[in-house]
């Protein structure tokens, strides 16, 4: 079938395969180096309760069938393996049933963490990813062009990715419909990075004006991608654009990086590159590539209910595999940044003259005296959390408790995703207490006198001081 291929994006898959197998890297290299205090078998939620709780067809899993932490850091370090093999080329050494098989692996993998990683795992780029690599699957390797089907499936994500955050801000928070939201965004995200100071002080016509390019490249630019060429290349490229800015003044983990991923599979190179001539597609990959086609079309019923439905809802995933599923960020924006600050002291009994000492976490603020740093697109989870935790107490609920005992208790995994822990190793704390602050970016001023690029001021108490309840006696 001469339709059934686009010999001019062979650039374009390349480019996308190896920028999707870096994240694939970042996300197994994450996993590995976390999931003992989060997900492990002492962790914070451990998969072994969660599975024993939630049957395989609602979250097919590996470790569904079998787990242990070294089990689960075998398939997190394989996972990294197979994505430099992909990030070296190793998929063009191979015939295509064996490249698609190659890619296939990090999928099958990567989704059986997600699927019982819990709210460590609740994110959006994570059904992403995960979507975006089951395409990947099938896009072929230097043996045949890439299918039009599939870089059609792939336009129709990055369509889903933005045109789902351009209605989720248009229905919810007023400030994106009065162009005001900027005027708080760059101080109350989630993880600042190191130039969001700088951003949130750029002129207030100039945040306006970000705004509504933003709604222009996420409400309108996303149909032109489904129109001929170079119409949907410069569609593509102005999606690029927006994203490296949102790279730039925060920190949100691999979700722009892959973006721009998708969005280059859109862009044709053809007319700066010599054309390159491919085999014929074989019978059976034909099939199967309009086979997946049909079925993802039939999953694509409930996003698209989803986009065009008043209650729209952000980042759910409509099947257990996580095909197809609805994007969304920042339908809401906080006009206050609060922080959580957790503390601990030797005291056997604390008192008001008391010495508290500060747990200084990798992203998230804390002393106001360090400038926030660049993660992205590493993903600093405890970090995210505890930023849901400051906004509300019920999204701490099932492991703010568990990360207060595995500190009192000197847990060394739990350490490890923290920056600094103010008590040395083998002397933890006899108490824990946390703190609710507000935190404001200071003024030039203020940074010029200060060197602080915070300030903080103390709201009410989060957690009261707490101990680890003494062993229970046996009768």
């Amino acid at each position: 079938m001469d339709w059934f291929t686009a010999d001019a994006y062979g650039v374009s898959r390349l480019v996308f395969q190896r920028g999707l197998a870096a994240l694939y890297l970042v996300a197994f290299l994450g996993a590995a180096l976390q999931f003992r205090a989060l997900i492990g078998e002492r962790g914070m939620l451990p998969v072994p309760r969660y599975v024993e709780r939630v049957p395989f067809r609602r979250a097919p899993s590996l470790f569904q069938l079998h787990y242990s932490d070294r089990f689960f850091a075998l398939c997190a370090w394989t996972g990294c393996a197979v994505a430099v093999a992909l990030l070296a080329g190793a998929d063009g050494l191979l015939p295509l049933w064996g490249a698609m098989v190659l890619w296939l692996i990090p999928w099958a993998l990567y989704l059986s963490i997600v699927n019982v990683g819990q709210t460590w795992y609740g994110f959006g780029w994570e059904s992403l990813l995960l979507e975006v690599g089951f395409l990947a699957v099938f896009l072929g390797n230097d043996e045949v062009a890439p299918p039009v089907l599939v870089l059609f499936l792939l336009r129709w994500v990055l369509f889903r990715v933005e045109f789902g955050a351009g209605l989720i801000k248009m229905r919810g928070d007023a400030c994106w419909r009065e162009l005001t939201c900027l005027y708080f965004h760059h101080e109350t995200q989630p993880m600042p990075g190191p130039l969001s100071w700088f951003f949130h002080h750029l002129p207030k016509p100039v945040h306006r004006v970000e705004v509504a390019a933003n709604h222009v490249t996420q409400l309108f630019v996303p149909f032109l991608l489904f129109t001929p060429q170079p119409v949907a290349t410069g569609a593509a490229c102005l999606m690029i654009v927006t994203q490296l800015w949102l790279v730039l003044s925060g920190n949100f983990a691999w979700l722009n990086w892959i973006t721009i991923v998708v969005a280059v599979s859109a862009v044709d190179f053809s007319p700066w590159l010599a054309p390159t001539r491919y085999a014929p597609a074989p019978l059976w990959y034909e099939v199967l590539v309009i086979a997946v086609t049909a079925g993802l079309l039939a999953l694509s019923y409930r996003p698209v209910r989803n986009l065009l439905s008043r209650q729209q809802v952000m980042n759910c995933s409509f099947d257990p595999l996580h095909l197809v599923n609805a994007y969304g960020a920042f339908g809401s924006v906080s006009r206050v940044r609060q922080e959580i600050v957790i503390e601990g002291t030797a005291d056997p009994r604390p008192r008001e003259d008391s010495e508290w000492l500060a747990y200084e976490f990798k992203g998230k603020p804390g002393d106001v005296r360090r400038r926030p740093r660049q993660f992205a697109p590493y993903h600093l989870r405890l970090d995210w959390l505890m930023w849901f935790a400051a906004l509300s107490p019920a999204y701490a609920r099932t492991w703010f408790g568990p990360l207060v005992e595995r500190l009192l208790d000197d847990d060394r995994d739990t350490l490890r995703l923290l920056r600094h822990s103010p008590f040395p190793p083998g002397s933890p704390p006899t108490h824990i207490r946390a703190r609710l602050y507000r935190y404001r970016y200071t003024t030039w001023r203020e940074l010029r006198e200060t060197g602080a690029c915070w300030e903080r001021t103390y709201i009410r108490e989060f957690l009261a001081p707490t101990k680890l309840a003494p062993p229970a006696q046996k009768p």
